[in-house]
């Protein structure tokens, strides 16, 4: 089995690896280099997203922190008994997750946050070690399409028989359940094509599949 994170230089993605040279250069003070997942491998819920976002994770090592995505996603889990503490968006605000880990399908930020193809297929084997490796596991959640279908992948299923829908729970051949909702991205609330409601709605499921 593969590591489950990849080396602070790891070199898979040659575009990546430029960005991330890059990044070194212009913000030297960040963290520039992937990002490792956030909350215990004993978890029963696993949150999937794109990728780290240049000024989010990629400044402060911690997915969906100091980004907007994470001003929905972790007063989210807050709401809901999958954190506690505040989030202040900065690694060292004390925000602890309960029964719940976060992480990216693509661990190194993307430039214009779009990871191509052959990007998410060369991380895929870090998404694998990580699930395989949380033996609590009975919930994913997958924002969006692409860690969606990175995780039907990474389980050696087709997307075309587990289609992606906002609010969509799959019982997976596996016993596990895919989540789905619309990916927290200032895009996708700024256009009402994902609202609190609508998050909290699959989350209210989410705690409800954990406690059956």
């Amino acid at each position: 089995m593969p590591d489950a994170f990849p080396d602070r230089d790891c070199p898979r993605c040659p575009r990546l690896v430029v960005f991330r040279e890059e990044s070194r250069v212009n913000w030297p003070d960040w963290h520039n280099a992937p990002v490792d997942s956030f909350g215990s491998l004993d978890a029963a819920v696993l949150i999937v997203g794109l990728a780290p976002g240049l000024r989010g994770a990629n400044r402060t090592s911690r997915p969906f922190t100091g980004d907007y995505a994470g001003q929905l996603l972790y007063p989210t889990l807050l709401k809901f008994g999958l954190a506690t503490g505040d989030y202040a968006e900065d690694p060292n605000d004390g925000l602890s997750l309960v029964n719940c880990r976060v992480t990216n399908a693509v661990r190194c930020v993307p430039p214009q946050n779009k990871p191509i193809g052959a990007e998410i297929n060369a991380c895929r084997d870090y998404l694998i070690a990580e699930i395989d490796s949380m033996a609590n596991l009975r919930v994913i959640l997958a924002l969006g399409t692409v860690s969606h279908a990175s995780i039907l992948r990474s389980a050696g299923l087709r997307q075309k028989d587990w289609k992606f829908g906002h609010g969509a729970f799959h019982e997976l051949p596996n016993g596990l359940i895919l989540a789905n909702s619309y990916h927290c991205s200032r895009y996708n609330t700024n256009t009402g094509r994902l609202t609190e409601a609508m998050f909290h709605d699959v989350f209210a499921g989410i705690v409800n599949h954990v406690r059956a």
